[in-house]
């Protein structure tokens, strides 16, 4: 049975969130979703994290516009993600994820992961959020934006060698902007390649980029 819980941002914005792994568990993460919602993709990466044996909390972002929102990979769902994405200021969607990640109060240390949209949002977290003590970003969309940032905690970062989102330009800027980042570079695997519903799903890439994300969490959190 699909597990969720009411969560509240420091503005008073009420919203879901998706639950997985045990509320005892040492350490908490925070999944942090794509333009597509808390879809069963994102579910199943919850759900992956808390069989490590992570309390895992996925807020859903979008709550902010519309509830519920899972939407495929089709163009006609990326362009509604765009637009939902584009009604939702970057304060408030960094309040929420406050929220999630101050919701996970029982364990002692909380890290995020995030996919595309939400790799980008993992990084910002990583700078702005006190309660975060570790960061995982996958293929952040628009990471070579907000480079300039600065966290004082452990970021890592993954990246596919074929992803026309993220050029190699883009990742060498974010390199020597940040160069105590952990980065990865997949070579031949495109945007998306860790989402198995997508057709630039790579196994091998992503049990790798898994393995290391496990791996810096259990040293970090």
């Amino acid at each position: 049975m699909l597990m969720y819980m009411t969560l509240r941002a420091q503005d008073g914005h009420v919203f879901d969130a998706y639950v997985a792994g045990e509320e005892t568990a040492r350490s908490g993460i925070v999944v942090i979703q794509e333009i597509f919602g808390v879809n069963s993709h994102i579910r199943d990466v919850a759900d992956f994290f808390a069989a490590q044996g992570y309390r895992v909390i996925a807020p859903a972002l979008f709550d902010r516009v519309q509830a519920k929102v899972e939407l495929g990979y089709t163009q006609k769902d990326i362009q509604k993600g765009l637009e939902l994405r584009s009604e939702i200021s970057q304060e408030q969607v960094l309040q929420d994820i406050a929220a999630a990640a101050q919701a996970l109060d029982k364990q002692s240390s909380v890290g995020v992961v995030g996919y595309c949209w939400g790799g980008t949002l993992a990084w910002l977290a990583a700078c702005k959020i006190p309660a975060v003590k570790a960061a995982s970003c996958w293929y952040g969309g628009g990471l070579a934006q907000v480079a300039h940032e600065q966290t004082t905690v452990p970021v890592q970062m993954h990246f596919g060698e074929l992803d026309k989102s993220i050029p190699a330009s883009d990742i060498e800027l974010i390199r020597k902007a940040q160069p105590d980042v952990e980065m990865f570079v997949y070579a031949g695997v495109d945007h998306g390649f860790g989402c198995d519903q997508r057709g630039s799903y790579d196994k091998a890439a992503t049990e790798l980029a898994r393995l290391r994300t496990i791996s810096f969490f259990a040293k970090h959190l």
